[in-house]
């Protein structure tokens, strides 16, 4: 029988053998994808959403290898329950009160960054025509607004400094779409909101202010990790911190460009959006413990009124340090 010798043109067995095992290698690295940052967000996340619009999170994760995957929320507190459960890596800022709930419910949390205080991007809304001119009119009335956000310990503030407790309403837990369709028509006497679904109720139906965060809560919003993701990737937090920090300043210093890019993608108008962001801060800076000082009295206060189910301590958390702060 004739054989065949090896040759350039007539691969031997090994030779063979190893250029499907290459090209196998091969065929398999061409199907991977970059591994998926989950990162949870609310369509209040700002600076989030500039980075998702913008495709800055793509290109600054690609030298990791990495990609973002996106997961959108109705408020701060499902996301945290998402994080907890360790279906998402990163959230997107959420308001002071929400990480004492998940801290109640056992979530071990990295604060990544903060945003320095905003109050007066939220606040207390009545209709233009409501009979209702101050927070102690609120007694015995229903009250809208969204379980765990900032504008809970906003409410429970406000009403305690008139005397009230949340007792002497009528709480209604709605997430902003349901609270605005309830508020205009007039299932519930008063709505608790923060921006941009603020300023679009004030434009848009004429919503008058009972009260707003100045003196009462001073509403700064936190970025979070799970402990174990913070752990195992610290160069992601870096990434994201740098993004966000360059993104707060780039907001605040393009306030109509921020608007246009942001308007259709919240589906409201150039000008509400503008006025949003004119009350946020967007500084983001590194989250401390003297930062965080007013975390305690904000799961102190919601201890007192049995909305938690233990008492927290609230600096009982990680916190990310920033290369070179």
């Amino acid at each position: 029988m004739k054989t065949f010798s090896s040759s350039p043109f007539m691969p031997g067995r090994r030779t063979a053998l190893a250029a499907l095992a290459s090209l196998a290698a091969g065929g398999a690295l061409a199907q991977a994808r970059p591994a998926a940052v989950r990162i949870g967000y609310q369509k209040s996340s700002t600076l989030i959403a500039v980075l998702k619009l913008q495709g800055a999170l793509e290109r600054a994760f690609a030298p990791l290898g990495l990609a973002p995957s996106w997961h959108e929320f109705t408020s701060g507190l499902p996301l945290l329950e998402a994080l907890n459960l360790d279906n998402i890596d990163l959230s997107a800022d959420v308001a002071d009160t929400v990480p004492v709930f998940a801290q109640a419910a056992g979530a071990r949390l990295t604060f990544v960054a903060q945003e320095a205080p905003s109050p007066s991007a939220q606040a207390i809304l009545v209709r233009a025509d409501s009979p209702l001119r101050s927070v102690a009119d609120l007694k015995g009335r229903r009250v809208g607004f969204a379980k765990a956000a900032g504008v809970h310990y906003l409410l429970i503030a406000a009403l305690d400094q008139v005397g009230l407790s949340f007792r002497d309403i009528e709480p209604a837990y709605l997430a902003p779409a349901d609270g605005r369709a309830a508020f205009e028509r007039g299932a519930i006497d008063a709505w608790v909101v923060w921006d941009p679904f603020l300023a679009a109720a004030q434009r848009q139906s004429g919503a008058r202010v009972l009260a707003d965060g100045t003196g009462l809560a001073s509403y700064q919003r936190y970025y979070l990790a799970g402990t174990g993701f913070a752990k195992a990737h610290p160069e992601v937090l870096g990434v994201l911190y740098a993004e966000l920090e360059k993104t707060g300043r780039w907001v605040k210093a393009h306030p109509k460009e921020a608007a246009a890019l942001l308007a259709p993608f919240w589906g409201l108008d150039a000008a509400i959006v503008e006025q949003a962001n004119s009350r946020r801060s967007y500084a983001v800076r590194e989250a401390t413990r003297e930062r965080l000082s007013e975390q305690q009295r904000i799961a102190d206060a919601f201890l007192a009124e049995k909305l938690l189910p233990r008492r927290v301590d609230a600096l009982d958390v990680d916190l990310y340090k920033p290369t070179g702060a």
